[in-house]
């Protein structure tokens, strides 16, 4: 059955890109399975950051290193999850964590969270409030996937089925048409690994902020300061670093934020960084990839990846027709940074009692 790990849980959210499988014995479901409105919380990485399962899809199981919520009836699960993200985004939770390098957040020390029990209409409304933020974040994610899958599925038309405008005339030549470059990733991009600053969680807890820190599979923390500024393109170096289809774990950011080390930075240079990420959406990166363990797409492998280059017209021609399609996504990406701001500027007004509902 497939099962969450701890990469999959973010605050608000769970990443189902790359669910793993594992055998469960009938005697493990109950312990293990989830029902709709479970809470699902990390244990270690960091400690205390939560989603709600909404039946996303079936027979979900978790695996160990993550803790099982379930509230009972005098208890709203999203009021629950709204407590727990105020209660992180506060700080408040770090004084239960265990641990000197890698932080932990046992059960026993999650059983003595104290949680304030307000009358259910109350618990209704503060969860309506803040949900209906979260609906809209949502949405624009939803509106984010099509637009990041249509912008592949031209790529695709027209550079791996060969279907660009003026193909009836091309030559083909050993599947190749005629004026296109052999080169690797390497020679294409430019990199910026070496400007990466990893932080640990208790040198970001230090430095709350406004800009993202982002890891291998996306946004880990937000803080003080901010390495790169502009559009580029994240492939996640070790740990979560290939997707469901075999291709690498990418994202396309753009604006001022930080990078951990278990993402390669690049952008383009023989093509647009949103043609690298179309290409990297199709390429086949496991063979690529070393360590069983701990999986690792090192930059040397990733430099040797082979590329055709487009001649310069048609890469032109491409560009003009999918950058409206990611401005789009950028654009979309920013209402959901206000939105969430807003949202977290109105949560601990609304659990303090600050803002009546």
């Amino acid at each position: 059955l497939p099962y969450l790990a701890n990469a999959n849980v973010r605050w608000g959210e769970f990443d189902l890109a790359d669910l793993r499988e594992m055998r469960f014995e009938q005697h493990e479901l109950d312990r293990y399975g989830l029902k709709y409105g479970d809470i699902v919380m990390c244990e270690g990485g960091e400690p205390g950051r939560c989603a709600i399962w909404k039946e996303q899809c079936s027979s979900m199981m978790i695996q160990k290193a993550l803790h099982r919520i379930r509230p009972h009836d005098c208890l709203r699960p999203e009021f629950l999850f709204y407590f727990f993200l105020h209660k992180g985004r506060t700080g408040h939770l770090a004084s239960l964590f265990t641990g000197s390098t890698i932080k932990h957040l046992p059960r026993e020390k999650l059983a003595l969270v104290e949680v304030p029990l307000p009358p259910r209409s109350a618990q209704d409304q503060i969860a309506s409030v803040l949900s209906a933020y979260d609906d809209l974040i949502e949405n624009n994610r939803r509106r984010i996937q099509l637009l990041e899958q249509a912008a592949r599925l031209l790529y695709k038309e027209w550079f791996v089925h060969l279907r660009f405008p003026g193909h009836e005339h091309a030559r083909i030549i050993d599947g190749v048409p005629e004026g296109w470059e052999k080169t690797t990733f390497g020679d294409a991009v430019e990199n910026f690994d070496r400007l990466r600053i990893p932080l640990s969680v208790m040198e970001r807890e230090k430095r709350p902020g406004s800009f993202p820190y982002h890891g291998a599979a996306g946004i880990l923390d937000h803080l003080d300061g901010f390495i790169f500024e502009g559009r580029f393109l994240l492939v996640g170096e070790d740990g979560t670093v290939v997707t469901q289809g075999n291709t690498a774990m990418l994202q396309l950011v753009e604006g001022k934020f930080w990078v951990s080390n278990h993402a390669h930075v690049v952008q383009g240079q023989l093509v647009s960084t949103e043609y690298l990420f179309c290409f990297m959406s199709h390429y086949p990166i496991t063979g690529h990839i070393t360590g069983v363990a701990q999986p690792k797409l090192s930059q040397r492998n990733l430099n040797r990846i082979s590329m055709l280059i487009p001649p310069a017209n048609l890469l032109d021609m491409f560009q003009d027709s999918a950058e409206p399609m990611f401005n789009q996504i950028f654009n979309l990406k920013a209402v959901c940074d206000r939105l969430a701001k807003a949202r977290d500027l109105l949560l601990p007004k609304l659990m303090n009692g600050e803002v009546a509902v």
